[in-house]
């Protein structure tokens, strides 16, 4: 189902979550991204923005894709340096990120493996975590790991990330205004599965 969509988005999708009551903002172009999650057993490996855009949240690996590259390169790429660690990086999820302080989107593809290579290492700008979506769960070390920390994220990551997990594709987009302390808050979103062909 394609008729309605938001702007930005195309493809043959179904609607799984939407809220907001503004108009969806404009934006003349977009800058593309990659985020790349590792996901084993009950678990998922996150990181802690150290510094610049998103500091003190916790998100996947990633960042922009320089000149040259395709968007898997970019998402290994920046896995590697941000988390020290190699994975068969499989494409997840597309999502759309529309602000009112710029006007441009951030088109962030999103990427995940079941396995990895290396040992997950702190970087100059990320500090890797592991987390359960399941609880309680251990590690192999039987360590008790704690739950997602949804509250330490970017809004909307709540409406996207069980599906990441579930291993259903999906295609979102998430408008948001500026506040006065220049922290951004939802304004819009929408989500879907992608219906895959037979």
């Amino acid at each position: 189902m394609t008729s309605g969509l938001p702007p930005g988005l195309e493809g043959n999708l179904t609607e799984y979550v939407q809220g907001g009551v503004a108009d969806w903002l404009p934006f003349d172009h977009k800058r593309f991204y990659t985020n790349a999650f590792i996901i084993q057993g009950d678990k998922i490996l996150l990181g802690l923005k150290k510094r610049g855009f998103g500091i003190n949240k916790y998100n996947g690996f990633g960042g922009k894709v320089e000149p040259g590259e395709t968007l898997a390169e970019a998402a290994m790429r920046e896995l590697k340096e941000e988390a020290g660690i190699d994975a068969p990086l499989e494409h997840a999820g597309s999502l759309l990120f529309v602000t009112n302080a710029v006007g441009w989107a951030f088109q962030i593809e999103i990427f995940s493996a079941r396995s990895y290579s290396g040992t997950p290492t702190e970087s100059d700008e990320m500090r890797p975590k592991w987390f359960s979506f399941e609880s309680p769960a251990t590690s192999d070390t039987d360590a008790i790991l704690p739950p997602i920390p949804y509250e330490m994220m970017w809004d909307g990551d709540a409406h996207w990330l069980p599906l990441l997990v579930q291993g259903r594709k999906f295609v979102g987009r998430i408008d948001s205004a500026t506040q006065d302390d220049g922290k951004f808050a939802m304004t819009k979103h929408w989500f879907s599965t992608v219906i895959l062909d037979d």
